[in-house]
């Protein structure tokens, strides 16, 4: 008898398990821990931004002077490289100069047995452009390669802007041998470093390049081990460029560079954010899921 009211309790009360069916349908169970989980994951990202995190951000530069250092020597005539090293040389540069903030000032020097400043640190791109189109009309002597003296030409240029309040500076040299002329670029690098000036160096050219007559004239490949050690030396990046297109994306590469800083921001907003969308979420998917109309 006990056994028989014991069953009873939990007889079903629709007895046409078709209706019943369609009266309580099967809900997937995944759904039921999706809100929990979205509302949990917002409390932890809160918590989070409440504890102001901070993180490295990069941020535009105010304001910076550019040195653009460009070998103009003979060797710089070989056409190894589609019209030849120097007018490569010369467009790319023009289009780094382009991409660099209105607010910085650029300079230009060009060397090749002695380095002299072809354009002083200005904002006017224009001049920019017109000094870098004169460059091989540049009195430097066509023999030999300073890179030494293109290193302090453009510190001591760089140095002249604002003695009183100094802006961030950086050089760039872009050179296609080893040097052969003037100082020693290893001080150069040196004096860059006291300075806080990094150097990034760019090799320009190819293994093949020549110059001279028809009868073969004379090899100039490139080398670009005295403008490695100066890079290292002097906290810069060395670049290698063998073709037009190369020497572009090297530029557009020093280009994110010297156009930003990094500096440690809060960065708690991020968090807050993130932690709002998924609050939204979770109640729209309660909303959808489970909520019940009269």
């Amino acid at each position: 008898m006990f056994l028989r009211r014991r069953r009873s309790r939990y007889a079903v009360r629709f007895t046409n398990l078709r209706l019943l069916d369609k009266v309580a349908p099967h809900q997937p169970a995944w759904r039921r821990h999706v809100p929990a989980g979205l509302f949990l994951a917002m409390l932890a990202l809160l918590t989070v931004g409440f504890a102001r995190p901070t993180d490295e951000v990069r941020v535009p530069r105010e304001r910076a002077v550019v040195m653009v250092a460009v070998d103009v020597s003979l060797s710089m005539t070989a056409t190894d490289v589609s019209p030849d090293r120097l007018a490569a040389a010369k467009e790319a540069a023009r289009g780094f100069v382009d991409g660099l903030p209105e607010t910085f000032s650029v300079g230009l020097v060009g060397f090749a047995g002695s380095a002299s400043v072809a354009v002083a640190p200005v904002t006017d791109r224009a001049v920019l452009d017109a000094g870098i189109e004169r460059l091989e009309e540049g009195g430097t002597g066509r023999q030999g390669t300073a890179i030494g003296e293109a290193i302090y030409a453009a510190l001591d240029a760089a140095a002249g802007v604002d003695p009183t309040d100094p802006p961030p500076a950086r050089v760039v040299v872009l050179s296609d041998g080893s040097n052969t002329a003037g100082r020693d670029p290893g001080e150069a690098a040196a004096a860059a470093m006291a300075a806080g000036v990094p150097v990034d160096t760019i090799a320009f050219g190819t293994a093949t390049g020549r110059i001279g007559g028809p009868d073969g004239g004379q090899a100039v490949p490139v080398d670009g081990e005295t403008l490695r050690a100066v890079a290292e030396q002097a906290a810069g990046r060395y670049h290698e460029a063998g073709s037009a297109d190369e020497l572009r994306a090297v530029y557009d590469d020093i280009n994110t560079t010297v156009g930003y800083t990094t500096q440690v921001q809060d960065v708690s907003a991020r968090f807050i954010g993130i932690a709002l969308v998924l609050a939204a979420l979770a109640a729209i998917a309660s909303m959808v899921w489970f909520a019940r109309l009269p």
